[in-house]
């Protein structure tokens, strides 16, 4: 029998505390979770000074450590000393001197000068620290690359927040790496990803780091509707002045010739905000709503990266978090028109996959006994309504042929986000036949002074890819807006499933539509009933199987609206309709013949075959949503649908290989955490050869917010495995061995039982 979405949802079992059992029977004061505190509280000095985490027979405040230190002369060279031999290795501390110890443990392992420790440095890959049992006189060995890694990670932490000497628990550098990514994840890597904005940080975050304009200065755009906004962020301007923040009214109106005008002075755009007491001044203010980016150098709100990330925030109990960004969500539909791609000036006129529906039930299942929950539900739902009629069925998005949608945004010009030097290959050439310089020529495009229609098209497809998230792959390039895609059009069946069972169950079989939430063909007051999507949702079920599902093959593929064919690529979004439950178990059941063995490969699914790439070269490149990358949302969604359709032992078998993936990429390369992966490499997957490179391998010393879906992934990815697979991930098992292991097992009960 297939799990429920409560099994789905479980969150993962929190880390037991352990003490430790003295010989007269009493408990000794230390506990696994203060060994293994975040490292704010961890390396706090308050808290690290009390003596509360230390079980030895004497307590070192922070003043204390440091006279100790100096009185044993900890700045090498000194002498050896005994080796420590704990009888409780698992309590084991030492004394370590922060920036002396940074400073050795780099010159000898930091072969190769990249301010990490892996594998691929040449170290002796072994360092002496001083134990606290002995007051520092005897040393112990911190050996292997992943101990050494660790021992540099918390060092950096410990500098971070200020600290010269501490007190280092062992448990921080043995620690099983599953445990450890998780800990990270949930404590520490959630709270660097989470942003507000509001007067604490509008300075920083509305400065673009896309403005290439002669004069950037920090902008936020403030939609017509929220009048509050407007006066908050005037007075924070008037207030500081030395900001020069640039506060600008939007129209009621957004076309794309307006975007192509504000493409000279790029900004932020308002999201939503609270009601908020300072509690130093006692004065009524606003604050933003938080949410969670993609990554560290981001400051916008993403679309479907947050309904990934929200997968992983409901399993750490951020339920919080996961909440306010589906408000920030319908906020950007009530004023924007549309979840946008990012909360940026430039992509008003651009979309994400919409996920809107799923990620509101799952909120609210978490939070349904609550005051106010069924209004949340109901403003959601509000807002998912919306975004239906006015953007996935209207023009342009709406194929009226088929009745499908494709990703197909408005725009003019060259998509500002990106420099205009990224597109010189294909700019250059109409620059030459203008008599034009580049610059010139990009002004005159994007100004309509020049007619290209050739042009046109190109970027119109452009724009498609980049609303699709799957930007780039040869499977979209100069095609993306005719298709009618098998994703888009799963996530849509899925809001019309959504919607037609929340209106039936929680809403008496009606919903009336306020002016507030109407736009397009909506009338202020219409009634929404059950019937009416039901209708919908068996029309798109219908429209899928007759031009997505290819019954040869036995899976899905894209459809072309303008050639008014089937696509051939094979695409790892042909798991999508069976999260979205869309085929019959027969269509599942086929889709898991052909497509698990197309697409399996040794740490995950690939996003698409080698076959449908093509050959890449210096003229044709590798394009970062093609074979041989895997995603987090791929690995997610497909766990999902397998499960959803009773195929729980292969749900296990990914996640397990993306599992030890991530978890062996973090183990031997310094706590790397990626936004994706080259999934047929099981050495180095995190080395991604393809555009834009690869998002969280460039950091110094310790990796401090991973990536956000893949922090989402693991977390959630934990959920599908059982205890006995998540012990074998400590281990750094890899799944064929730890198939083969399963099958000597059986094999031995079975050969007992004869």
């Amino acid at each position: 029998m297939a799990p429920t979405k409560d099994d789905l949802l479980m969150p993962l079992p929190a880390a037991p505390v352990v003490r430790q059992r003295r010989q007269d029977g009493s408990f000794s004061s230390i506990d696994e979770a203060s060994v293994y505190e975040d490292a704010k509280t961890y390396y706090s000095a308050e808290a690290r000074d009390s003596g509360r985490h230390h079980a030895r027979a004497r307590t070192y405040s922070q003043n204390g450590l440091e006279q100790q230190m100096e009185r044993l002369g900890l700045v090498e060279p000194h002498r050896r000393g005994s080796h420590d031999e704990s009888s409780r290795p698992h309590q084991r501390q030492f004394l370590v001197d922060v920036d002396h110890t940074l400073e050795s443990l780099q010159a000898q392992e930091d072969t190769d000068n990249n301010m990490q420790i892996t594998i691929e440095d040449s170290g002796p890959k072994v360092i002496s620290l001083r134990t606290a049992a002995s007051g520092g006189h005897n040393r112990f060995d911190i050996r292997g690359t992943y101990m050494l890694s660790n021992l540099l990670q918390e060092l950096y932490m410990a500098k971070e927040f200020g600290r010269k000497q501490v007190i280092l628990d062992i448990g921080r550098l043995n620690e099983n790496p599953v445990n450890r990514l998780s800990r990270l994840i949930k404590d520490q890597f959630w709270e660097r990803l989470t942003r507000r904005i509001d007067a604490s940080t509008v300075e920083i975050a509305a400065k673009d780091p896309k403005d290439w304009t002669d004069d950037p200065r920090p902008r936020i755009y403030v939609p017509p509707g929220a009048p509050a906004q407007l006066e908050f962020y005037q007075k924070v301007a008037r207030d500081r002045p030395e900001m020069r923040l640039d506060v600008v009214e939007l129209p009621a109106k957004i076309t794309p010739e307006m975007v192509v005008h504000m493409n000279d002075k790029p900004g932020l755009l308002a999201v939503a905000m609270e009601d908020y007491v300072d509690p130093k001044t006692g004065e009524k203010t606003l604050r933003g709503l938080p949410f969670v980016v993609p990554g560290g150098r981001f400051n916008e709100l993403y679309g479907w990266d947050s309904y990934m990330e929200s997968l992983g925030l409901l399993v750490n109990d951020k339920v919080h978090l996961a909440k306010s960004m589906v408000q920030n969500f319908c906020f950007c539909i009530r004023h924007y028109g549309k979840i946008l791609n990012a909360t940026r000036s430039y992509y008003l006129c651009r979309s994400q996959p919409p996920f809107l529906t799923d990620m509101t039930l799952r909120v609210y299942e978490k939070i349904k006994h609550e005051p106010g929950a069924t209004e949340f539900l109901r403003t959601s739902f509000l807002a998912a309504i919306k975004e239906y009629y006015c953007v996935w069925m209207s023009e342009p998005r709406l194929d009226p042929k088929t009745g499908l949608s494709r990703y197909r945004p408005e725009g003019r010009g060259v998509p500002p986000e990106t420099e205009a030097s990224h597109f010189v290959h294909i700019l250059e050439p109409y620059a030459k036949k203008h008599g034009m310089s580049f610059k010139e020529f990009v002004r005159a495009y994007n100004h309509q002074e020049v007619s290209e229609p050739e042009l046109d098209d190109y970027f119109l497809h452009d724009r498609a890819v980049r609303e699709s998230g799957h930007d780039t792959s040869y499977r979209l390039e100069r095609v993306c807006a005719d298709l009618a895609t098998v994703d888009l059009n799963s996530l849509i069946y899925k809001y019309e499933m959504d919607i037609a069972r929340i209106i039936r169950q929680v809403f008496g079989d009606k919903l009336e539509i306020p002016a507030e939430w109407c736009d397009g063909p909506m009338k202020p007051g219409q009634i929404e009933t059950s019937a009416i999507w039901d209708r919908r949702w068996k029309r798109r079920r219908a429209a899928i199987h007759k031009y997505l599902w290819n019954d040869e093959k036995g899976m899905y593929f894209d459809y072309d609206t303008h050639k008014q064919e089937q696509c051939t690529y094979e695409t790892c979004t042909t798991f999508w309709p069976l999260w979205a439950g869309v085929p019959d178990p027969d269509r599942a059941a086929k889709v898991v013949k052909n497509a698990v063995p197309m697409f399996e490969a040794y740490g995950g699914l690939l996003s698409g075959t080698e076959e449908s790439r093509g050959a890449v070269s210096l003229e044709r490149p590798n394009r970062q949503w093609d074979y041989p990358y895997g995603w987090a949302p791929q690995q997610m969604l497909a766990w999902t649908g397998l499960y959803r359709y009773g195929y729980q032992d292969l749900a296990q078998r990914l996640a397990y290989r993306w599992l030890f993936m991530v978890t062996k990429a973090f183990f031997d390369f310094n706590g790397v955490v990626v936004e994706k992966y080259d999934v047929t490499r099981p050495v180095d997957p995190h080395r991604v050869d393809a555009e834009y490179g690869n998002q969280g391998s460039d950091f110094k010393g310790v990796a401090k917010e991973g990536f956000g879906w893949v922090n989402a992934s693991y977390v959630y990815g934990l959920g599908f495995v059982n205890t006995e697979m998540k012990r074998a991930l400590g281990t750094l098992t890899p799944w064929d061995s730890y198939e083969k292991a399963q099958q000597l097992k059986e094999e031995k009960i079975l050969s007992d039982l004869v």
